[in-house]
This record gives C-alpha cells, sequence and structure tokens, in this order.
C-alpha cells in the first residue's frame, strides 16, 4: 500500500490518531455531536486558563467546555473539596444529605424566583423537568420557545435552533425520531419581538402552558434582550395564566450569582440552572416558587414525576459549593467582566482599523465575533447575515495561532477567573493575524 502525504500527517498528529482510534468504538469517536470540529482537538490536561492537545501544543481556553468553566480548568479550591468528600461520601439512594441541604439554601437565598429547588445532572433534564411541571399546573399542552434559543435535546424543546435560512421561523425539528405531537405542540416566536407572541397567544387560546426563553439568548452567541421585551412577556404570562420559565443554564452564576434575573429585575415562576453552577462537574437544578415546585412527587402526595439515581452525587455537590462560595467571596464577576469588556473593545478597534465587515457581540464575561457588517442584533433573523464559513476559518486561523474559540459557527466565548490581562492581550495579537489570514484566504478564493 502506498503511503500518501495525508496519511503522514496523520500518523504524526496525536489529534487525529486518538480521534480516529476512538471512532472504531464510538459513532463519529465522540460522545456528543457539539465537539465535532475541524480539525479535531483532543485535550490531554488543563489548568486554569489553559488547556494542552494530545501532541502538548498548548492553547488559552475562551471555549470553557461551552460556558461552565468560570473559576479556570482544575480549580484547586474546587477540586480539592471534591476530593475531600468523595473520600468519605459518595451516593446512597435514600433520604438526602447535609450537602443537598446546603447546596439548595445558597440557591434559594441567591436567586431571586426560587423558593425551593431540585438538583439534577444536566440542563436538558433541568428544562424537561420544567416544561412538564408547566403543563401540569396549567393543565394546558403548548409552550412557546424563541427561534435560536437551545434548551436541550428533548422532543418538547429540540427544534428552530441554529436553523437553516429556509427553515427559519418554520417546522424544523431537531432529529429524527421526535414525536410529531411533540413539535407541532413547542411554537417558535421571534426573541424581542412582542407582537410575535401576542399573535401566539391569540392563535392559541386557553392553551399555552409556559414560555421558555434564554434570557440573554447565547446559543448563537450573543442576542441582549430589550429590557421591555421581557417585561413584556412577564405581563402577557400574568395576564393569560402562562408560567415564564428563564433557562439560566448559561446566563445564571456566569453573568450574576443571582442569575440575569437578578439582573434586568423581571422575575419567573421557574428558573433552570446548570454550568458554571460548579465549574465544570455535571449538576443541574430546576427552582421556583413554592406552590408549584410542592407538585413534584419528591414531596409525597405530588403529582409531578422527578426521579434521578444520580441527582445530588457528593463529587458535583462538593464542587458546586466551593464554587458558589468563590462567586460569593471573591471578586469573580468584576474580574471576568473587566476582561470580557476589554476583548471586545479589543477585537472593536481592530475590525474598525483594518475595516472588516465584523460586528463584536457579548455581554459580560461572553463575547463573539460575527461577520458581518455592524448593525443592531435583535434575533435570530439578523444573523442570517453572518458568514459562518469566515466566522470557522477565523477560528481555526486563532487555533493555529494558539487560541482556541471552537471552530464552530455562532458559538459564543468566555472569560474565566483564570485569564490575565496578558491572556487577552496575546489572543488580541491572534486576533489580527487570524482576520488577515482569513480575508486573504476569500480573497484568494480559498473560501
Amino acid at each position: 500500500m502506498t503511503t500518501t502525504a495525508s496519511d503522514l500527517q496523520v500518523s504524526h498528529d496525536g489529534n487525529l490518531r486518538l480521534h480516529e482510534e476512538a471512532a472504531q468504538y464510538t459513532p463519529g469517536g465522540l460522545h456528543t455531536a457539539i465537539r465535532i470540529i475541524d480539525p479535531p482537538l483532543c485535550i490531554r490536561r488543563a489548568r486554569g486558563a489553559y488547556m494542552w492537545d494530545e501532541d502538548d501544543k498548548r492553547y488559552i481556553d475562551y471555549h470553557a467546555a461551552f460556558a461552565p468553566i468560570i473559576l479556570g480548568h482544575c480549580h484547586e479550591a474546587v477540586v480539592d473539596r471534591v476530593i475531600d468528600a468523595i473520600r468519605d461520601t459518595d451516593l446512597y439512594g435514600i433520604s438526602t444529605t447535609r450537602m443537598e441541604l446546603d447546596f439548595s439554601r445558597k440557591i434559594v437565598d441567591h436567586v431571586p424566583s426560587v423558593e425551593q429547588v431540585l438538583v439534577c445532572c444536566t440542563g436538558s433534564e433541568a428544562t424537561f423537568h420544567a416544561v412538564r411541571l408547566a403543563r401540569a399546573v396549567t393543565e394546558r399542552r403548548k409552550i412557546i420557545k424563541f427561534q435560536g434559543c437551545y434548551h436541550g435535546w428533548h422532543d418538547y424543546v429540540l427544534r428552530n435552533v441554529i436553523s437553516e435560512l429556509q427553515m427559519v421561523n418554520k417546522w424544523d425539528p431537531g432529529s429524527a425520531g421526535m414525536l410529531h405531537e411533540a413539535v407541532e405542540n413547542t411554537l417558535v416566536c421571534r426573541f424581542n419581538n412582542l407582537d410575535d407572541v401576542e399573535e401566539a397567544v391569540k392563535g392559541n387560546p386557553d392553551q399555552i402552558a409556559g414560555v421558555i426563553l434564554e434570557p440573554i439568548p447565547h446559543n448563537v452567541g450573543c442576542i441582549l434582550p430589550k429590557q421591555e421585551f421581557l417585561e413584556g412577556l412577564r405581563k402577557i404570562c400574568d395576564r393569560e395564566g402562562i408560567v415564564l420559565i428563564f433557562d439560566e443554564v448559561i446566563t445564571g452564576f456566569r453573568h450574576a450569582i443571582g442569575g440575569y434575573q437578578s439582573i434586568c429585575g423581571v422575575t419567573p415562576e421557574i428558573t433552570t440552572m446548570g454550568k458554571a453552577i460548579a465549574n465544570g462537574f455535571p449538576i443541574a437544578a430546576i427552582g421556583g416558587k413554592r406552590e408549584l415546585m410542592q407538585r413534584f412527587n419528591t414531596r409525597v402526595g405530588g403529582d409531578v414525576f422527578f426521579s434521578g439515581t444520580f441527582n445530588g452525587h457528593a463529587s458535583c455537590l462538593a464542587a458546586a459549593l466551593a464554587t458558589v462560595e468563590i462567586l460569593e467571596s471573591e471578586p469573580v464577576h468584576e474580574h471576568i467582566f473587566r476582561l470580557g469588556q476589554r476583548m471586545r473593545d479589543g477585537l472593536g478597534e481592530i475590525v474598525e482599523r483594518l475595516g472588516y465587515p465584523c460586528t463584536v457581540a457579548g455581554f459580560g464575561s461572553v463575547y463573539t465575533m460575527y461577520f458581518m457588517e455592524e448593525r443592531p442584533i435583535e434575533n435570530f433573523d439578523d444573523l442570517l447575515a453572518n458568514d459562518g464559513a469566515l466566522y470557522i476559518r477565523y477560528r481555526q486561523e486563532l487555533m493555529k495561532r494558539g487560541v482556541f474559540e471552537i471552530p464552530m459557527n455562532l458559538k459564543r466565548n468566555h472569560l474565566s477567573y483564570s485569564h490575565t490581562d496578558a491572556d487577552v492581550d496575546f489572543s488580541l495579537e491572534a486576533a489580527e493575524e487570524a482576520l488577515n489570514a482569513t480575508f486573504n484566504a476569500r480573497a484568494a478564493g480559498e473560501i
């Protein structure tokens, strides 16, 4: 058999080699679809703001595993708390533990909408239970979500996420095998558009159980909400007896220890939380008004099923308690907000100076750069002008320079407590080089 140049490249690239071997045992070599990137990157170790791949190349990480790494990878205080906990306790499957109580008290103390809380393992589980609870308390079937927002993998909400142009605001289920009845009972509206919501409500009188939204749609980068939109949703839900659900799996804890609701002053009935709650350990939560939460059958007499063998695992609770205590006692949000603004300002200066058609967006520790002329971004429709090919190529160019922003269209980036001003300075220099390389490639017809 003849050995080609590409064969030699693969044999000497530890990332490709590991990925190809994994594909023999796992479909595609990956355990979640949102890890498909080109080129593949397989991480061997990480610490603070940095991670090293199979070839021991270092990257400054702004991906943060899609947002949970708020303190930094393998943060010592979190890891030590987990180690201490699992020496004495793990999982029992009966009654409750002191750590479960301590964690629940923290959430109730900090998040305005939460009077009682339940823990689970993933954000998808939390939103699943939130939708089920809304249907139970209203005895209605339909829910409203917004084009571009992601709320998990279940049939209730997996539609009209990052839709292709021809499918935006139309019938766009996210998977084969989804029940038609589930898809048709989920109505899709445009974010920041109260007229859309009013029309959906008017067209489905007394049928809508809940409205679920990311208060800042970070699934597609960063679309800032209009204050009057959030307040208008609250008024519509109050008027129509609809349950308002804030999916704060991303915004909660990363933007404020009380979630974005503590910033905007709009309080939902139900809140889902996860990601930055435990600096990367798999824990999520659903919380809300006491009279709603009392419907769950974790209380004798409750009629809304809630269960999960791994709910409240000691390792995750220890990580969550350590993380929340650091957020309470140290200037985490001050630091990451400052660096986030510095990154956005720096990127804005670069594209303005070089004259590239780019729009920098973000909030707090979150940032992204869309490849389209600067414009107001109010909903997913406005992002249809983004050049996805340039968006991905730019991030591939950053990877070559040791800066990791996942090379996937419309995805956000995150600063952590471990990032420094020097990291931002290095990354901005790399960004200028990557932008030049990207637009040179477009001019040469390579993209």
